[in-house]
């Protein structure tokens, strides 16, 4: 959002959404901060038939933090389109990575969910209750093994199987409990960490998205991936 809401790097939206569309990514999810910007962020997604989730606010201060957030009822000043009818957004997403410090259990955490978590760490949060709410329409979950697991257990055959089990115990969880469709709205391999290579980020990204297909073309509930993150290079 913050090229967008720069007119002198306004490019740097449309380039991005140009190789999304000649990669057939048809999905984005984006933060839902600057109303200006993300007008102009939605009429280009809409021309190239990309659907959006729009992140209405962050938990985290990154971004603006809890204190921005984007009016549901906004007409886009470019397409004239009420954001509440526009099909481009696929879906309204409440809060980047909501949890509650006050209440490390997320209420009912669930003891076969905790031998899942990362490190056993309690984070607030209960991915059954939350997304038992009606008007939820799909469950969504990060993953993030390079940074969640102990410095023990961070061999790639480690974090692969993590990564297994994860997605096992959400995909069933989603299927048996909720009835739901499931996301992983983020994943990535970061190029900042010791071992980092393309070739081990495009095989980690082949694997989540052979799971998405293998799931998906069977009726299954796992019906879409969204790496972190797409983005131009900046050029001076």
């Amino acid at each position: 959002m913050m090229f967008a809401a720069d007119y002198s790097t306004r490019n740097k939206v449309i380039e991005a959404f140009q190789k999304a569309s000649e990669t057939a990514l048809n999905v984005a999810r984006i933060w839902a901060f600057d109303d200006e910007g993300l007008d102009f962020v939605i009429a280009k997604a809409r021309k190239l038939g990309i659907y959006m989730i729009l992140s209405l606010m962050n938990n985290w201060k990154d971004y603006g933090g809890k204190d921005k957030y984007t009016v549901l009822t906004r007409n886009n000043m470019i397409t004239r389109v009420a954001y509440k009818d526009d099909p481009t957004i696929l879906a309204w997403e409440l809060k980047n990575e909501p949890c509650c410090p006050s209440d490390p259990t997320g209420s009912n955490l669930q003891e076969s969910r905790q031998q899942y978590n990362p490190n056993s760490n309690l984070d607030g949060t209960d991915f059954i209750a939350n997304n038992q709410i009606p008007d939820t329409g799909f469950a969504t979950s990060h993953l993030y093994p390079e940074s969640w697991l102990p410095s023990t257990n961070k061999t790639e055959g480690e974090q692969l199987a993590f990564v297994d089990k994860w997605i096992e115990s959400y995909v069933l969880d989603s299927n048996a409990v909720l009835e739901k469709p499931i996301v992983i709205s983020e994943f990535r391999k970061s190029y900042k960490l010791e071992g980092y290579s393309l070739d081990k980020r495009n095989k980690y990204f082949q694997k989540i998205y052979d799971d998405v297909y293998n799931s998906a073309r069977l009726g299954g509930p796992f019906v879409g991936g969204l790496f972190w993150q797409l983005m131009t290079e900046l050029r001076k």
